[in-house]
């Protein structure tokens, strides 16, 4: 029989990241909270739901914008793990004539809407989500490849504060399974020069995703000390999200964003979560934004 090995350096890194990130968030709210305090003004902080007219400062041309970010983020490299991993933070966002630029979160897929009306909107969205390599899991378990995931988005605003939205993908490599998940932020800002979000997170997979992260299977059971581990599809976990972001000058701007996600159900009492990765999944990161402005 293989004797598993425990992991203390990679987690005592989730345990250190983890309060870190919580800080990450308290302090978002602390520098959005004066801007959140005061009584909404729709003239002067108007949302996405309740535009107003954007000139440029050269002759009070009516333009349209296209804000791009790039920065570091920094969260776990697989799901359940405690290994982090670096990836880039990146976005672009595009406004029409007499409107604000769109308010995304950090952490939802890359995609494009191809219906928007009313405060709603469909889309596609696409997500790649890190291999578990097998030396994550001391070479006892299967490793599990890149996963693209490709699927369909949708979002409404409740109010004109309140954004729901929910993601549905079907991974085409690695875990082969579906994922779901549902978010709902309180969106804060004024006008393009300064937004706070924060709000909830819930995600759910299908049994053939949780097998392949979480699942031990007859065979592997059979040449180490585990017991066959057969998770069912369900809930994966539940979150919390916040950003913040501010412009600096005209074109140039910053953002950050703090998330922190807690594996629920079968994910988090797989025994590969327990020996190999952690119920702590938090992630981090920042970016600078750049504006263009397009003149008629």
């Amino acid at each position: 029989m293989q004797h598993h090995a425990s992991h203390p350096a990679s987690s005592l890194g989730v345990r250190f990241l983890t309060p870190a990130l919580w800080i990450i968030s308290a302090t978002l709210s602390v520098c959005a909270f004066p801007a959140i305090a005061q009584p909404r003004d729709e003239h002067a902080s108007p949302s996405p739901a309740d535009i107003d007219r954007i000139s440029d400062e050269d002759g009070g041309t009516r333009v349209s914008r296209t804000r791009i970010f790039l920065g570091p983020a920094l969260g776990p490299a697989y799901p359940g793990a405690d290994r982090m991993a670096w990836r880039p933070h990146f976005d672009f966002s595009r406004a029409r004539e007499g409107e604000y630029l769109p308010f995304e979160a950090a952490d939802e897929s890359p995609g494009f809407n191809v219906y928007e009306k009313k405060g709603r909107a469909l889309g596609l969205a696409a997500h790649l989500v890190g291999p578990r390599k097998a030396k994550d899991v001391d070479h006892l378990l299967p490793g599990v490849k890149r996963s693209l995931e490709l699927g369909f988005s949708g979002q409404s605003w409740l109010t004109s504060d309140i954004r729901l939205r929910a993601e549905v993908r079907k991974a085409i490599s690695g875990h082969k399974g579906w994922v779901g998940n549902i978010s709902a932020d309180y969106v804060a800002q004024q006008g393009d020069d300064w937004l706070f979000s924060i709000g909830p997170r819930l995600m759910a997979g299908d049994a053939r995703f949780h097998r392949a992260y979480y699942g031990i299977a007859d065979e592997d059971a059979a040449a180490t000390d585990f017991s066959a581990y057969r998770p069912k599809g369900g809930l994966h976990s539940l979150g919390l999200a916040a950003s913040y972001g501010q412009q600096l000058n005209r074109h140039w701007g910053i953002t950050a964003y703090a998330a922190y996600e807690r594996l629920i159900g079968d994910a988090a009492a797989s025994p590969v979560t327990r020996h190999f990765g952690s119920r702590h999944q938090p992630s981090a990161g920042i970016a600078l934004s750049y504006i263009f402005y397009h003149k008629r």
